[in-house]
């Protein structure tokens, strides 16, 4: 059956998708329509929406992914595809109030994506994630990319480790819980890097591959590498193209 469109992007989750980190230039240059069917009964009852940009095909939306994503009731639920998802290996939902947007101009081949309960996860618009990403946020934690990515293979972005590690003496957690992890605008990740826990790289920055960030600030325009990454060149800038 056909995916059928129905009404543009209500006022109420206009302010939703801005408030949770959607560049606001984006959402109002991307014209979105409601996905009224084939969805199961539950999803529209329990205030879910699913929106599709009006210049992305509905083909390259798999109904399997749809079917997937929501095996299970939930709730409040916003998902937005603005970009095909056809390359999209999963898209799940874990959990009530969970909020996805997939910006315009992107790419996400093989990738796979986890939204927990009242968790947050914002690819703003050209984001090119070249192969097998993952991108999982839970425990009310968010993944907020700015526009302008370039992904190598293998990435992931992970705001908890999934277990609880604690201090075995007091039982408290010391590892990741709910973290927020912000990219910036222009930023490149080599092939698998890893980005976890409370981060926030900076504009234009570009984190080396197999190195991992995991807590850390990563200033603007700068080269960081290694495990944890620090700091290896300030003061640089790069491109998409590869020339001389």
């Amino acid at each position: 059956m056909p995916w059928t469109l129905a009404a543009a992007l209500t006022d109420e989750h206009r302010v939703r998708l801005t408030g949770v980190g959607v560049d606001a230039d984006v959402l109002a240059s991307t014209s979105l329509r409601l996905v009224t069917d084939p969805l199961p009964d539950w999803w529209h009852e329990q205030g879910n929406a699913l929106y599709l940009a009006d210049d992305v095909d509905p083909a390259d939306l798999p109904p399997e992914l749809i079917d997937t994503l929501a095996y299970y009731p939930f709730s409040d639920v916003v998902v937005v595809a603005a970009s095909p998802c056809n390359n999209v290996v999963s898209l799940l939902v874990g959990g009530d109030g969970a909020t996805v947007f997939l910006g315009p101009r992107s790419a996400f081949t093989a990738t796979e994506i986890f939204c927990g309960a009242y968790s947050t996860v914002v690819l703003n618009a050209d984001v090119v994630a070249t192969r097998c990403a993952i991108v999982d946020a839970r425990n009310g934690g968010s993944i907020v990319a700015e526009p302008d990515q370039l992904w190598a293979a293998n990435v992931y972005l992970a705001t908890d480790d999934m277990h609880r590690l604690e201090d075995a003496e007091t039982g408290a957690r010391i590892n990741p819980y709910g973290a927020h992890i912000r990219l910036g605008r222009h930023v490149w990740l080599g092939r698998e890097a890893v980005v976890t826990g409370h981060c926030d790289i900076g504009d234009g920055a570009v984190v080396g591959s197999r190195a991992m960030v995991r807590g850390q600030k990563v200033p603007p325009q700068t080269a960081v590498g290694g495990c944890p990454a620090r700091v290896i060149r300030e003061g640089v800038t790069w491109r998409g193209d590869d020339v001389p």
